[in-house]
């Protein structure tokens, strides 16, 4: 197969690099639940840690450190907006989210109050600078093309379109669950938001929860009306649906170590693996 990344141009393994990128993402989760952002600024950042790495012309493994990359695309996309986190703030979050690491439980992470998340001195200024250095790299890398279109409110106003909320007692049981596996969709291998427009990612997550929770849609095409074909809404349920696999393999297969994020501890993993 022919290498579509820097990574793998660079021969970082394939398998290796879909770790570090999930891994980097559920960190930017965690890190958002316990900085307070709302769901959509941790889905941008999640979109802007998987766009850096995208194509031949795209950051590579081998050269950044994937730590660096996480903390700079929450940097940037909260620095705009109503949000703001410092950089001793965001690093001190990762930084004890790192020390928690293999497991990230969030619903554990969200009672820790972020400025009990100690840093020393030297650490955060070392962050610093390489937070401020990848922020520069991933501006030039991404074309300073930083906008992200989400499919949340969209979401809901197909639902509302549906008359769900007037018509089904489980109309928000409908929501939460579409929801679920828009928030659940950040972390695919597939990169579905990024191949994918938020119409149709809207409707996919729809078309499921509404089959899970046992709610009958109005018409028997309706997904048609926002001009999603039957075989795209068909590969979209099937990549969500397999969603709860691929997160259980990943769990189950880090459950004992820790996924390298630095440029040191990526070479480590991958002459070990040689060596085996």
């Amino acid at each position: 197969m022919t290498p579509n990344t820097a990574s793998q141009l660079d021969r970082i393994p394939g398998d290796l690099e879909v770790s570090i990128k999930f891994e980097g993402s559920r960190l930017i989760q965690a890190a958002g639940v316990l900085l307070h952002l709302p769901q959509e600024l941790i889905a941008e950042a999640i979109i802007i840690f998987a766009r850096f790495w995208l194509g031949p012309e795209g950051g590579s493994l081998a050269e950044y450190h994937a730590k660096d990359v996480i903390a700079a695309s929450v940097y940037l996309v909260t620095k705009p907006s109503a949000h703001p986190v410092s950089p001793r703030r965001l690093l001190g979050v990762l930084a004890y989210l790192n020390k928690v690491r293999p497991s990230l439980d969030t619903e554990s992470a969200s009672k820790v109050a972020p400025e009990d998340c100690f840093l020393s001195e030297g650490s955060y200024q070392d962050g610093r600078l390489g937070l401020i250095h990848t922020e520069a790299q991933m501006l030039r890398i991404l074309g300073y093309q930083t906008h992200v279109s989400l499919p949340y409110a969209i979401c809901i106003n197909y639902l509302q379109a549906l008359d769900v909320f007037t018509t089904t007692e489980n109309g928000q049981a409908l929501a939460k669950k579409a929801f679920a596996h828009l928030n659940s969709a950040l972390f695919s291998p597939q990169l579905l938001y990024l191949t994918h427009q938020p119409p149709s990612l809207a409707t996919a997550a729809i078309y499921l929860a509404a089959k899970e929770i046992g709610v009958k849609l109005p018409g028997e095409e309706w997904w048609e009306v926002f001009d999603v074909d039957r075989e795209e809404l068909g590969f979209l349920v099937v990549a969500l649906i397999s969603m709860e696999g691929f997160i259980a393999e990943e769990t189950q297969k880090w459950s004992k170590t820790k996924v390298p994020l630095t440029l040191e501890d990526v070479q480590a993993w991958i002459d070990k693996e040689a060596q085996s």
